[in-house]
């Protein structure tokens, strides 16, 4: 009996919003989570925990409420007369066919801006950045491409590409959308203070505070050395003025690259 390749599809899983708490699979409340965060957060913990040995209580963390996510889910039987897409459902377990049956295998994030201060990361003991702002306001506004993840076996499908390409797509036709998520930030932070902010972007002073610079195309990831050359591949440029610096016991350099809008 031979065994068929699976068809691979995509659900994309919106932000949860602010006002959301989200938990780890292992927490008894996990169930409240979305469900297609839950497969996320399935895949994470596999590839980023139990692989590469980073610590589950950092794997959740201030972004997830108000990020973007992909995951792509491996079909196996009469799904594979399914077609290979992209869908916007919160779960992907159901089937027309009672033989076809899905795991999720791989999953991006997308973050919005602002980032923080890259110095929180790179020096976050040293005396000069205790005193650095949670959001760096006076850069250009980047998006950011986090925890990208392809589960041990199902890689060789360069599923890696194909989350980087559809976030970049999605990104490119929905900057309105990138755009209100960084507003809401920037709301909550001018309630805890006046935010340094940089004119050369265009910040607009509006009523009781002001509004973000737009988003203009702006690309970030924080690269795995030993994926350097993918992101390469797909159009990243490594900034050498980033450096390289330790996440979890793993180097890092930092990448850009620019889509249009």
């Amino acid at each position: 009996m031979t065994t068929s390749k699976p068809t691979f599809t995509i659900a994309i899983q919106p932000p949860p919003g602010p006002t959301t708490t989200l938990h780890l699979p292992t927490h008894p409340s996990a169930a409240s989570n979305p469900p297609l965060f839950n497969d996320a957060m399935q895949i994470r913990m596999r590839v980023f925990v139990d692989e590469q040995h980073c610590t589950p209580e950092s794997e959740i963390d201030a972004d997830d409420t108000r990020s973007w996510q992909w995951v792509i889910y491996a079909w196996t039987g009469a799904a594979n007369n399914a077609q290979d897409s992209t869908s916007s459902s919160s779960s992907s377990s159901s089937s027309s066919s009672s033989t076809a049956s899905s795991i999720p295998v791989a999953v991006i994030r997308l973050v919005p801006p602002p980032q923080p201060p890259h110095a929180l990361l790179t020096h976050p003991h040293d005396a000069a950045t205790k005193h650095l702002p949670d959001w760096d306001w006076t850069h250009e506004p980047c998006i950011k491409l986090t925890r990208v993840a392809v589960l041990p076996e199902y890689r060789g499908h360069k599923l890696g590409r194909r989350l980087v390409e559809t976030a970049l797509t999605w990104a490119a036709t929905h900057a309105g959308e990138i755009d209100a998520a960084a507003a809401q930030l920037a709301t909550q932070a001018q309630a805890q203070g006046p935010a340094q902010t940089n004119d050369d972007f265009n910040s607009t002073v509006v009523e009781g505070g002001w509004s973000p610079a737009s988003w203009r195309g702006l690309v970030l990831v924080h690269a795995q050395v030993d994926v350097e050359g993918m992101y390469r591949g797909l159009g990243f440029v490594t900034d050498e003025g980033l450096g390289r610096w330790d996440e979890e016991g793993i180097e890092h350099v930092g990448m850009f690259r620019r889509v249009e809008l």
